[in-house]
């Protein structure tokens, strides 16, 4: 059995190739924006949804067959066409380019793998089967995104802004994590999800690191 390791890449504004233009590649490529990826489509033709974001310059489409030479210098590509023969030879130039290449027919050919993910504002988890069953890997989603529910986005953004704000105020590594450990034990995610949670006014913030700072 392969053992991947899990990583959360950075693709923000790089360059990343998607072959094929069909349903398999329209999740790939939603996948890419949303992690902000410039995107580009090599296929003869495209999903309506992957048109529509053609259409509104979301991506761009190469309009042809994929061509050798086509995915160097880019950032990592997914094999999504409904060519088998294709996937290969796009996995088989991106192995010699070292180029991260997935392939959506035939995981075992390509350098990682995608899993499914589940998102909550800055939380994010992603579940793997290792290839073994997609629609277990799906299932199993389904049963963390009704464990995990909205009130994580909200009260992570509070953790993010409290964390910055104490990493700025204060130059004593002891403080700083006297504070962080205080935070820490804040009920905060159960009072956002009953609903008594009230955002904290920069007043509050201030009062709360100054009681707690000669703790």
């Amino acid at each position: 059995m392969t053992v991947y390791l899990p990583i959360m890449l950075d693709c923000h504004g790089q360059r990343c190739m998607v072959i094929g233009g069909g349903t398999v590649a329209e999740r790939k490529v939603l996948g890419l924006l949303e992690a902000g990826a410039a995107v580009t489509v090599v296929s003869p033709s495209l999903t309506d949804g992957l048109a529509k974001l053609a259409e509104d310059n979301a991506l761009t489409w190469w309009k042809r067959v994929y061509a050798p030479g086509d995915i160097r210098g880019a950032f990592l590509v997914y094999a999504a066409s409904n060519d088998a023969a294709v996937n290969r030879n796009v996995a088989e130039e991106a192995h010699g380019c070292g180029v991260p290449v997935n392939v959506a027919s035939e995981a075992e050919r390509g350098s990682f793998i995608t899993p499914s993910v589940v998102r909550r504002g800055r939380l994010t988890v992603a579940v793997s089967t290792s290839g073994a069953g997609p629609g277990a890997a799906a299932e199993i989603r389904g049963l963390l995104e009704e464990t995990l529910g909205e009130e994580y986005g909200p009260y992570l953004e509070f953790l993010h802004h409290m964390r910055t704000e104490i990493k700025q105020r204060e130059e004593s590594p002891e403080v700083r994590s006297r504070l962080l450990r205080k935070l820490g034990a804040l009920d905060v995610l159960n009072k956002i999800r009953q609903g008594t949670f009230i955002e904290w006014s920069p007043e509050a913030v201030d009062a709360w690191i100054a009681h707690h700072r000669e703790e």
